[in-house]
């Protein structure tokens, strides 16, 4: 199997518009609402094969509820927006998500169907394009606030444009996402599973998961509060606290969010704005060259 590579991160947030101008004032191009056949809507932060998506659910929603063969996408994010906002869901490329559910079954991580779903998108004209997804999701065992999937394009032609990936703040591209869990350990083999890789073991009981220009890390809650100043995590349970993001010049950014007054702390070579700012989740700039 090709080593897989970060598809998108799902931020689940109470107000999309408030969430959407806080993110153009860290310096991204943040796409127009969209509405998923179900409810839930989302605006689009786009990077060259990967992207962040902030997503809330829109009025009148008709949630469908789990089932025990059936994940639903809607019902998680509602359920994860009754207890707290942030980084719900970790989303990794798929190129076949009937075969990638099939394997996920045959070890024992989701026996769930994989599901389609179809939906309008905008070019950057503004003109109306059809995107179309199937997505294998998984389930790790004691995680009900953190989610996996994967997530197949159909259009690939009709997402992916340059044009909503030109941002103030030269971001490149997601490099990393950090998951704590009271013990990392626990999770080795559903995530080699879940990416197709094995982790490296960098500090003691820590994981960390090479993907495609990019990587997971499995830490504890009082190592990633260290590395990024604080988070907003679950102790008792796995929980998605953070993720970084390549920029071409740090210093340019630290003036940017200077400019803007969101509040950030410098640690290392990267700037951390920490979860209390950014809707539950930190995020970390950090140079190209990191």
């Amino acid at each position: 199997m090709m080593t897989r590579r970060i598809d998108h991160l799902v931020v689940a947030v109470q107000d999309l518009d408030q969430a959407g101008h806080f993110y153009q004032r860290l310096g991204f191009q943040v796409g127009s609402r969209n509405r998923h056949p179900w409810g839930t809507e989302n605006r689009i932060i786009q990077f060259d094969g990967s992207f962040i998506e902030l997503i809330t659910v829109g009025e009148g929603a008709a949630i469908a509820p789990h089932r025990e063969s059936a994940f639903s996408f809607g019902g998680f994010v509602q359920d994860y927006l009754r207890n707290r906002e942030g980084l719900a869901m970790l989303v990794l490329d798929s190129q076949d998500a009937k075969a990638d559910a099939a394997l996920f079954a045959e070890n024992g991580i989701g026996a769930f169907e994989p599901f389609h779903f179809e939906r309008t998108g905008r070019r950057p004209d503004g003109s109306e394009t059809k995107v179309a997804f199937t997505l294998a999701f998984t389930s790790a065992e004691h995680s009900p606030r953190a989610g996996f999937f994967v997530c197949q394009q159909h259009y690939p032609e009709n997402f992916w444009n340059p044009e909503f990936q030109r941002h103030d703040n030269q971001a490149s591209r997601i490099s990393s996402v950090t998951l704590t869990a009271p013990e990392p350990e626990r999770l080795r083999a559903f995530l080699a599973t879940f990416t197709g890789v094995e982790p490296r073991s960098p500090d003691g009981d820590d994981l960390s998961f090479r993907l495609a220009e990019s990587h997971i890390d499995v830490l504890t809650p009082d190592d990633a509060a260290e590395i990024y100043g604080s988070i907003e995590a679950e102790l008792d349970q796995p929980s998605l606290v953070a993720f970084a993001i390549r920029v071409e010049d740090i210093q340019r950014q630290a003036r940017w969010l200077d400019a803007a007054e969101i509040p950030y702390q410098h640690i290392g070579s990267r700037l951390i704005v920490p979860a209390s700012a950014a809707f539950g989740v930190a995020i970390a700039f950090e140079p190209t060259q990191f």
